[in-house]
């Protein structure tokens, strides 16, 4: 697979996502859409969002990333997941936020992407959910700390 099929496979993950959460919460969400973000009302920009509620109360981040061949931290494409995170964190407190990372399981680290990026990222977070999802089994969960 080369680089140039990346947009592909971003797009049918970010697909993927988008059906998950349509069965899970029973409502309609659409990709790309625009949003309006900002810290002053006269001055906002539009950003797309991977993923949104019709409803609007609901945004949704896609990174379909996986560790490198040598099984080191993706480090350029953690900082494209902080600048998602940034962008989320511009929206109104009336939206669930959410980063939904592809699964991708390193055994010499004994833990998955999702979780290196919440273990180490969970501080700028604020409200931000991140979640991973399986599109192989289905299998979709939210990292949280341990207690």
């Amino acid at each position: 697979m080369s680089n140039k099929d990346n947009p592909i496979i971003g797009a049918e993950f970010q697909e993927q996502v988008r059906i998950r959460f349509e069965k899970q919460y029973g409502k309609s969400f659409v990709a790309e859409r625009k949003i309006a973000i900002g810290f002053y009302p006269d001055n906002k920009k539009d950003h797309k969002f991977d993923i949104v509620a019709e409803d609007e109360s609901m945004a949704i981040e896609c990174k379909r990333y996986t560790w490198t061949v040598t099984g080191n931290v993706p480090s350029a494409k953690m900082g494209f997941t902080n600048e998602a995170a940034f962008y989320l964190s511009l929206l109104p407190n009336t939206y669930e936020k959410y980063i939904v990372m592809l699964y991708s399981y390193n055994a010499k680290r004994g833990e998955t992407l999702a979780e290196y990026y919440y273990r180490t990222n969970n501080h700028l977070l604020g409200e931000i959910k991140v979640a991973e999802y399986n599109p192989e089994t289905q299998e979709y969960r939210i990292i949280e700390k341990e207690v």
